[in-house]
């Protein structure tokens, strides 16, 4: 029948238009850039590379001016939903072929259209991002549409996890929704991720900055923070996307008795890793790996104020967000920045419903001028309202100290710990011996005969009397001191025990306010 030959070559016609997006001669020179096409890295994305695509055929809005030369098929955006880990995902990935990237009404909206749908859902929402901004013919009408696109991103905020890659050159309006996600990773050399761009810069005030220098993945992992993950290029960070979704779906684990399973042998490797010197420096996540499932260990936003350490393990398969003090930088006290690292990441644990996992080696909070005038008090307050606001199980290892406001601060038994092991060379105090002592006793020592000797027998009775975990545990502070061949055998335990935990929220307020 002719009419039927004649309605499939159309068909045949306007897909491949649509799939080609802004023409073969564009996706060469993404190739030859070592980037992947926006559908390509969707059908990376999701298992066996199967999708279901939404609004495939939507065109460019219509500008009356005719400012645009030619209206595209999909608007330069490609959204859909399918499966990953055999779990329901929704994704967009914007196509850098057509115009740039960049989003107009209907680009944008595509994207919205799918983050609804994600809600709805109740899946996660994946962002593969490249886009100059938005799309300057269409005024108005392209800014309302991201405007629309920020309120879902907020709507969604602690609902559905929202994951964003910056694969290519992000700026302007474009931006802003990458960085209201969850978790944002960003490839080497080809992600760059600012507001404005080295020409408008150099324009406005005279200073040369290039694309890197002014949001490359360096910049957004070591100094502002926005970058959790950086990946090697296209394929890695789509690599690394699978693997942070796997972590945000829970199992159900089957408590099975494992008859002849030794607990402590990788534990006993921990001694050998944390020396009992508190001066002494080690890497915590050694420690961590003696602790998880096959020594495995994902670490989010490892350059960034690496005082603290922040990741994913899993325990029995389950999967446990980890806070960790860093002796090796700082001594492993807190400043501003690990402030704001520290509540990020346990409020990002508590609203989707990850136990959290707290090991403990601080000094304190880092002192001077300089962490003052940026508001160390501000921000280290995140850190206290991060983890009393959050209802998941809370379980703290005090490892060799825990000192002052620092120590109520990493998740302490009175602000809503649920379990809190210590080992036993661990000290528990507002501050060391030696600073107590000298402030306790400083006209003593002054008078004394011998001020070194008298100095030094104080010490040594501080430290027995009021430092050790048995005084803490005794005032109820300290559910149990362990060995630390014994860590990982207690925390199954304890998460098993935690994994039903309820709490309530009693006062009737719409919401907190906690200190931005």
């Amino acid at each position: 029948m002719a009419w039927e030959e004649k309605y499939r070559q159309e068909y045949r016609s306007v897909r491949e238009e649509a799939l080609l997006g802004g023409g073969q001669k564009r996706i060469d020179r993404e190739h030859a850039r070592g980037k992947l096409t926006a559908r390509e890295r969707m059908e990376l994305l999701f298992d066996d590379g199967i999708f279901t695509e939404i609004e495939m055929y939507a065109k460019t809005r219509i500008i009356p001016e005719k400012i645009e030369k030619r209206q595209y098929i999909g608007d330069g955006v490609v959204c859909g939903y399918g499966r990953v880990h055999d779990k329901i995902v929704y994704a967009a990935a914007q196509d850098t072929t057509v115009s740039g990237g960049a989003g107009g009404e209907t680009h944008v909206s595509k994207i919205s259209r799918t983050l609804e749908m994600a809600i709805r859902a109740r899946a996660p929402f994946v962002q593969m991002c490249e886009s100059g901004g938005a799309r300057i013919e269409e005024g108005i009408l392209s800014l309302s549409a991201y405007s629309r696109l920020f309120y879902l991103n907020t709507q969604a905020s602690g609902y559905i996890p929202q994951i964003a890659a910056i694969m290519g050159n992000c700026a302007g309006g474009s931006a802003y929704s990458p960085a209201m996600c969850d978790v944002l990773l960003m490839v080497k050399e080809t992600g760059q991720f600012f507001i404005t761009g080295p020409r408008v810069i150099k324009a406005l005030t005279g200073e040369d900055v290039s694309m890197n220098e002014l949001g490359g993945a360096g910049v957004h992992a070591e100094h502002s923070g926005q970058a959790h993950i950086v990946c090697e290029n296209d394929q890695d960070c789509i690599n690394q996307i699978r693997r942070v979704l796997s972590f945000l779906t829970q199992p159900q684990v089957e408590h099975k008795k494992r008859r002849g399973v030794d607990y402590t042998k990788r534990g006993l490797k921990i001694e050998n890793i944390v020396p009992e010197n508190k001066r002494h420096p080690y890497d915590v996540r050694e420690v961590i790996r003696c602790i998880s499932d096959h020594g495995d260990f994902y670490e989010f936003s490892e350059g960034f104020a690496r005082n603290l350490v922040t990741g994913f393990i899993r325990l029995e398969g389950k999967s446990i967000g980890v806070v960790a003090n860093q002796a090796l930088y700082m001594g492993g006290s807190l400043d501003c920045d690990a402030g704001d690292k520290c509540a990020r990441f346990v409020r990002f644990c508590d609203c989707f419903e990850i136990p959290l996992l707290v090991l403990v080696d601080v000094p304190g909070f880092f002192p001077g001028k300089q962490q003052e005038m940026k508001g160390i008090l501000r921000h280290g307050s995140k850190i206290l309202y991060a983890f009393s606001e959050a209802t998941v199980p809370k379980v703290s290892v005090i490892m060799r100290k825990a000192y002052g406001g620092a120590y109520c601060a990493m998740n302490s038994k009175a602000m809503g710990g649920d379990l809190v092991y210590a080992w036993p060379i661990c000290e528990l105090a507002v501050m060391g011996a030696d600073g107590a002592v000298d402030v306790m006793f400083q006209k003593q020592i002054r008078d004394a005969e011998d001020p070194d000797a008298f100095r030094e027998r104080q010490i040594s009775e501080y430290e027995k009397q009021y430092l050790n975990p048995y005084f803490a545990a005794s005032c109820g502070f300290v559910d149990e001191i362990i060995l630390p061949e014994e860590t990982r055998q207690k925390l199954i335990l304890a998460f098993r025990g935690l994994e039903n935990k309820k709490t309530e929220i009693s006062l009737p307020k719409k919401h907190g306010n906690i200190s931005l």
